[in-house]
């Protein structure tokens, strides 16, 4: 039997639970500083409260969902031990020990993915297969956009004291919400520069970025605009790219992809997302992890990917900091 050790136990860490419970007959363990866990306990998931414990069930899996901040420093106890491992977004919030765990990982010959589920999101997915098969023509700009209202992800909780609204354990706007970049990284490939104002704008009491507005160069001159926020209502995600021949438009509030052809002069429905359910991504995503972890493949979006991405994240914070243009390496 396999034995998995999930490492925090927030909101993520619970969604990973009852996903891998569904999914395999495994022994899971929890390791976590969470109490009143008890009504957990059974026969196929374990509560601890230190690594040293959980060592003790020879885990063969480690899925990482602590703080962001702490991440680095965990997986690198768990990538030591032999784990393959599955690391929430983002990998961290800085470059440190990010290096070495990679190396760790390839010397042992480890699978890694990095849990970027929007990869695994039905519309994303359609709009990769369509820049595929270059229906857009060569492209020349994109502009995405991601809006929530931080009080709003977890109402049971105090959202002041949650990870995403502190910078000391690697939370705001930039690194929370990383999807957008990540699957721009995964459209486009390398962003060359990087020029951004991010900060903390709104007057919610976070002490981590609240806004991020970035314009991003690609290696292949694609032109990107990325916008980020903590404070609008309702929930808005968008995907808008602008080719040679045509334009794309994804809207997250009816899950609709539109493509608007410059011959054609009007918009036509492409795709069309009904009664979703968001759980659907991380499902996907786990099994993906598993099913490369068994064949022994590289998965989707591995550390690799996570590096290209946090370095995305920290030269924005840079470039702001400094009021200029950062090249991205």
């Amino acid at each position: 039997m396999t034995t998995i050790l999930i490492v925090g136990f927030g909101s993520i860490g619970k969604r990973h639970l009852e996903n891998i419970l569904k999914l395999t007959n495994s022994k899971v363990v929890i390791l976590t500083k969470r109490k009143r866990l008890l009504r957990l306990q059974k026969k196929s998931v374990i509560i601890v409260n230190s690594l040293q414990e959980a060592l003790l069930h020879k885990p063969d899996i480690g899925f990482v969902a602590n703080e962001t901040s702490l991440h680095v420093d965990i997986a690198m106890k768990l990538v030591n031990h032999g784990m393959h491992i599955f690391l929430e977004k983002p990998l961290s919030n800085s470059m440190k020990g990010v290096q070495k765990l990679d190396k760790i990982i390839k010397e042992k010959k480890l699978i890694s993915q990095i849990g970027c589920n929007m990869r695994f999101h039905p519309c994303i997915m359609k709009i990769k297969n369509i820049l595929g098969k270059k229906t857009l023509g060569r492209i020349i700009s994109v502009h995405v956009e991601s809006s929530s209202f931080l009080p709003d992800w977890h109402p049971y909780e105090n959202y002041r004291n949650g990870y995403a609204a502190r910078d000391s354990l690697g939370g705001g706007i930039s690194l929370t919400c990383i999807h957008e970049l990540d699957f721009l990284y995964w459209f486009f490939g390398d962003v060359e520069k990087v020029f951004s104002i991010t900060g903390k704008y709104s007057d919610l009491e976070v002490t981590s970025d609240d806004l991020s507005a970035m314009i991003l160069i690609f290696k292949n001159k694609i032109i990107g605009e990325v916008h980020l926020d903590y404070f609008q209502r309702p929930d808005f995600k968008s995907c808008k790219i602008k080719g040679t021949k045509a334009t794309l438009y994804w809207d997250s509030t009816i899950n609709e992809i539109k493509l608007f052809y410059q011959k054609k002069h009007k918009w036509n429905t492409i795709f069309k997302l009904k009664n979703y359910e968001r759980n659907s991504m991380y499902v996907d995503e786990i099994k993906h992890f598993f099913k490369c972890v068994k064949n022994k493949k590289k998965t989707i979006n591995d550390i690799d990917d996570g590096i290209k991405t946090l370095k995305i994240v920290l030269n924005a914070k840079k470039s702001s900091k400094h009021e200029k243009m950062i090249i991205n390496n």
